[in-house]
């Protein structure tokens, strides 16, 4: 059935590589739980201890507001297909920004895309597996080109302007640094 690892396996890492579709679940003090699915080939484990994700430029920013406020965050993978499996994997996030020290390290791991906003790297503390038994079986048909296309009738002024207006704050009103800046106050 499960257990509790506090590292990533060849196999669990592989089993993340194969997931067309992720989640992701972030908190801060008094704020909302989010939960985000995330697709497209926007993930790399880095090492057995850590996982990034390419977050792009979306109607919000809410998972970029909890972790600069509070750190902590868990990714979910789970199999749709036949065999069954959910891998959550916990721990201490960082949003890596344009211009930040680690930008230049960690975006040569990603193809590159359009419209990438910041890096989110999570620290693994602990993993968790479980069965998956009672998760349905389904099947992929293809990643959804909207958001890039989206992005593409964009300018980088255009990009620039959406993120100040729709993601330097959040629905509970956390302030988020954008492009490697302060926070907004």
């Amino acid at each position: 059935m499960g257990s509790l690892l506090h590292s990533l396996t060849s196999h669990l890492s592989n089993f993340i590589r194969e997931q067309p579709v992720f989640f992701v679940a972030s908190s801060a003090a008094a704020s909302r739980v989010n939960l985000s699915p995330k697709g497209t080939d926007s993930l790399r484990v880095l090492d057995e201890k850590t996982v990034a994700y390419l977050d792009m430029t979306r109607s919000g920013n809410e998972t970029a507001a909890h972790v600069m406020n509070d750190g902590r965050l868990t990714m979910m993978f789970c199999s749709f297909g036949e065999k069954p499996l959910i891998v959550r994997v916990y721990g201490q996030a960082e949003v890596v920004q344009p211009g930040d020290a680690k930008w230049n390290e960690l975006i040569g791991r990603f193809t590159p895309a359009a419209g990438v906003r910041q890096i989110v790297a999570l620290h693994i503390d602990s993993v968790q597996t479980s069965c998956g038994f009672g998760v349905p079986r389904m099947q992929f048909v293809a990643h959804r080109e909207e958001l890039a296309k989206w992005v593409s009738r964009k300018s980088d002024a255009e990009l620039n302007e959406y993120r100040l207006k729709n993601n330097s704050r959040s629905i509970d009103g956390l302030p988020v640094r954008l492009n490697g800046s302060p926070p907004t106050a």
